[in-house]
């Protein structure tokens, strides 16, 4: 296994059934198989912790939860998640790929339940410490047809998916507002095509985005790109 000189940090993000989880697992795959040192995780979740509030804010019977509460929560469970998982492995060299991080709490919370955005990058600020991707990927699709993929799908419905398209309409918007107002930290990549061609782009957005991960990519002993 290659140790890397230092660690590497991709976000997936994206509206619900844009496919990012696929991906996410995909490219850590990649990278494993390729000799590198990757950790998948996710967000909510990624520790004991953060799988136990994920299960309470996903939950489709669960009690009503307030978006500001929902924000805290979120962001109770990220604090725990970089100071357990992200920001160890990162020190360690690990390339670290997460499905959903900071940019899902404005995109939501701010962009879909109008919380306050300063407000939410205060206690981002705080649940991160200052940990930051080096690169997030925005898997886009039109919001009806990732919505049609999320409710064919046999994983059960959860309570976020379960909100109005009016919601989900707004979380889109947030994600590319936010995408466009730092084009240097987002690559937006058209989502919907088939899993196979949305890696590729995948593939071509890392080569571009983060070269010093595809020369370590270059030199692993599993040689081979992303």
């Amino acid at each position: 296994m290659v140790v890397a000189e230092s660690g590497v940090f991709i976000v997936f993000e994206g509206t619900e059934g844009s496919g990012k989880s696929t991906q996410a697992a995909g490219l850590a795959e990649r990278l494993g198989a390729a000799g590198l040192p990757v950790v998948l995780t996710r967000e909510p979740g990624g520790t004991p912790l953060g799988e136990r509030v994920r299960a309470l804010l996903l939950d489709p019977e669960g009690c009503v939860i307030l978006p500001e509460a929902e924000a805290l929560l979120f962001s109770a469970a990220r604090a725990q998640h970089v100071r357990a998982v992200i920001a160890p492995a990162l020190a360690a060299g690990a390339v670290v790929v997460c499905d959903r991080f900071v940019d899902s709490t404005l995109a939501y919370q701010g962009g879909g339940h109008g919380v306050s955005m300063p407000a939410l990058l205060a206690a981002q600020d705080l649940a991160t410490g200052g940990v930051r991707p080096d690169l997030r990927l925005l898997l886009d699709v039109a919001v009806e047809d990732g919505l049609r993929r999320r409710f064919a799908s046999s994983e059960a419905v959860n309570r976020i998916d379960a909100a109005d398209v009016a919601f989900h309409i707004r979380v889109a918007t947030a994600y590319r507002h936010l995408a466009a107002a730092d084009p240097g930290g987002w690559a937006t990549i058209p989502a919907s095509g088939t899993p196979a061609e949305v890696a590729t782009v995948v593939t071509a957005a890392i080569r571009d985005r983060l070269p010093a991960l595809n020369r370590r990519w270059e030199a692993a002993p599993g040689r081979g790109s992303p």
